[in-house]
């Protein structure tokens, strides 16, 4: 039997494009009856985010995005999207009546939500979110900051954006970074690409982040994670997020991980700087949360 996604990947073109323009009037003509997310996954970048979702995308009890399509895990609304109004973002989530029918069958209520590791690096989204979605719950993975500065590196250079040696992007990183909060702050609807691609060493400095967040929004509303938990456990990882979310476990019918990339080895030399430069954060991270040193 054809599904309607088959049919759509055989179709030409222009098919394909008639057909998702059809399903987005439809959904904005319906946003006022979709509820905002339950959940967002907020980052890091290169911490595991894009597994995590594809995870939970695999519980019967989680909804996607609307239409959920293969690798889409983010509106990016809260970031590049927000001049299209709330009433767009709405209509990228399932109806309450869909969500009705679900719970019916389920024998208990589903839960839907995003993943961006953007949303936990800037600084205007917290607050948005709360202002939007004020009971959603968010979930941080957090990986060893210098295993995922250099991740990230590499993924940059597997894009072909990134020109520079790492010690070299490193090094560019104040300059290309130079005013681009004060911009983001000052006007909501600024993207800036070079806060999102080339913030290696910064966006490793996890505790301002988490702060950021907790000033919108309680301890209990958030679920910090080590991105080295899940990669050592997934089930037993996955099992906390199914407890913090209020929706029964599951058995993963499949624990691989997903957006990996091939990468080499960090220079050594590199990676003794990078941990003297992370050791005082990570000692303060590990204070507030609470936990022992969560990196070597």
């Amino acid at each position: 039997m054809t599904t309607l996604s088959q049919l759509k990947d055989s179709s030409p073109r222009w098919l394909k494009d008639a057909s998702d323009s059809l399903t987005r009037a439809y959904a904005l003509r319906t946003a006022g009856s979709r509820p905002v997310p339950d959940f967002l996954i907020v980052g890091t970048k290169r911490g595991g985010t894009t597994s995590m979702f594809n995870y939970l995308l695999m519980h019967p009890g989680v909804l996607g995005l609307f239409p959920q399509l293969r690798g889409r895990k983010s509106t990016d609304y809260f970031f590049k999207e927000r001049g299209r109004g709330d009433h767009w973002y709405r209509s990228h989530f399932h109806t309450g009546m869909y969500r009705k029918m679900i719970e019916r069958r389920l024998g208990y209520g589903p839960v839907s939500g995003e993943a961006s590791p953007y949303y936990l690096w800037d600084p205007r989204v917290a607050p948005q979110v709360q202002q939007l979605c004020s009971g959603v719950k968010a979930i941080a993975l957090l990986r060893d900051p210098v295993e995922r500065a250099w991740s990230h590196y590499q993924e940059r250079v597997h894009n072909g954006v990134e020109p520079l040696s790492f010690e070299a992007a490193l090094a560019a990183e104040d300059n290309r970074l130079a005013g681009e909060e004060e911009k983001m702050l000052a006007d909501p609807d600024y993207y800036s690409s070079a806060h999102d691609f080339y913030a290696y060493r910064g966006r490793g400095v996890y505790l301002p982040q988490l702060q950021n967040w907790r000033a919108s929004f309680p301890a209990e509303r958030m679920l910090v994670l080590r991105s080295e938990d899940m990669y050592l456990d997934v089930q037993g990882t996955f099992d906390k997020v199914t407890d913090y979310l209020e929706i029964p476990r599951f058995a993963l019918p499949n624990t691989k991980t997903f957006n990996a990339i091939t990468q080499s080895k960090i220079p050594e030399g590199i990676r003794r700087e990078l941990g003297a430069f992370y050791a005082p954060h990570n000692a303060e991270l590990a204070e507030y949360l609470g936990r022992s040193p969560l990196w070597g």
